[in-house]
C-alpha cells in the first residue's frame, strides 16, 4: 500500500519559515521523482515544486521560486520542503505527491500564514 505522510505545518507570521516533511512507504522512493502540491482555501490543487531521482534536479513554481527549497533523503524515504519568507498567499494545505498533478498524495499538512 502506497503511503505518504506529511508533517510540519502550522501557524506562522508573514516572513516566517517552516519545514515540511513527507515520509513515504509502499514503493521504491528512490526510483521516483517527487513533488509538493498545495490547495489554498477555495482553490484547486497547485503544483509547488519537484525533485528528481537522486536529487539530480529541482523545479519550482514561479510564486515560490527563491523562497522554497525542496530536498530528499532517500536513505530515510523522506522528502522535505523548506518554506522561507512566507506570505499570506502561501496559506494552504500542502501535500507530497508521487506525481505532479497530485493524484497519488498524502493527507496533507496545513500551513497558515497570518499575523
Amino acid at each position: 500500500e502506497v503511503q505518504l505522510v506529511e508533517s510540519g505545518g502550522g501557524l506562522v507570521q508573514p516572513g516566517g519559515s517552516l519545514r515540511l516533511s513527507c515520509v513515504v512507504a509502499g514503493f521504491t522512493f528512490s526510483s521516483y521523482s517527487m513533488n509538493w502540491v498545495r490547495r489554498a482555501p477555495g482553490k484547486g490543487l497547485e503544483w509547488v515544486a519537484s525533485i528528481g531521482r537522486y536529487s539530480t534536479w529541482t523545479s519550482y513554481a514561479d510564486p515560490v521560486k527563491g523562497r522554497f527549497i525542496i530536498s530528499r533523503d532517500d536513505a530515510k524515504n523522506t522528502m522535505f520542503l523548506q518554506l522561507n519568507s512566507l506570505q499570506p498567499d502561501d496559506t494552504a494545505t500542502y501535500y507530497c505527491s508521487r506525481d505532479a498533478t497530485g493524484v497519488t498524495r498524502g493527507q496533507g499538512t496545513q500551513v497558515t500564514v497570518s499575523s
